[in-house]
């Protein structure tokens, strides 16, 4: 048993569909253009005017073609020749686009590690905000939150730690940890 299946390509009547819509847009607008009354539900269209709308002929020559929207287009520049390998290459590897050798590496004093001179070193820093972070938690326990600090100096103290005179007054922070080293007590 064989089954006939008609297939119709969609192209000629979406070219007839496309044909009808420009034909009521030149009709509804052309006579808009040229003193006529155009309807008042015409489409509103931007297009470069005078290679859009028909000019009256200069020449002898008589010409009855309608005015084409390639006409409105400004062409752009195209590249010639493609760019050869070794061409985007030598472009792409440039010397002043490669990334430059730091000279400026240094070793932390406190960890070892290497860092740029002149900048924090990150694993030092890692481990500062870290205690920092163990400390607010601290002052969060036992303050009940940020509305209830008090308006005054923190001093924290480390295990073996005692205040001296100049802390009288001051909010105390204790820490069940040995000091590190890198956190320098005033």
């Amino acid at each position: 048993m064989a089954a006939l299946v008609l297939v119709f390509p969609p192209l000629p009547r979406l070219r007839g569909l496309l044909q009808r819509c420009w034909g009521r847009l030149e009709r509804g607008l052309l006579p808009g253009f040229s003193g006529g009354q155009s309807p008042p539900w015409g489409p509103a269209l931007a297009v470069q005017g005078p290679a859009f709308l028909p000019e009256p002929v200069k020449d002898t020559t008589e010409s009855n073609e309608a005015p084409s929207l390639l006409d409105s287009i400004l062409w752009m520049a195209a590249p010639k020749k493609r760019r050869t390998i070794e061409v985007n290459r030598c472009r792409r590897r440039n010397p002043n686009k490669l990334i430059k050798v730091k000279t400026n590496i240094d070793v932390c004093p406190e960890c070892g590690n290497l860092k740029q001179k002149h900048v924090l070193c990150g694993y030092c820093y890692a481990k500062v905000k870290a205690e920092t972070r163990l400390i607010r938690l601290e002052m969060h326990k036992k303050e009940g939150g940020p509305f209830n600090a008090p308006t005054v100096e923190t001093v924290v103290l480390y295990d073996g730690e005692k205040p001296t005179e100049k802390d009288e007054g001051k909010r105390i922070i204790e820490r069940a940890r040995k000091r590190p080293s890198w956190f320098v007590q005033n």
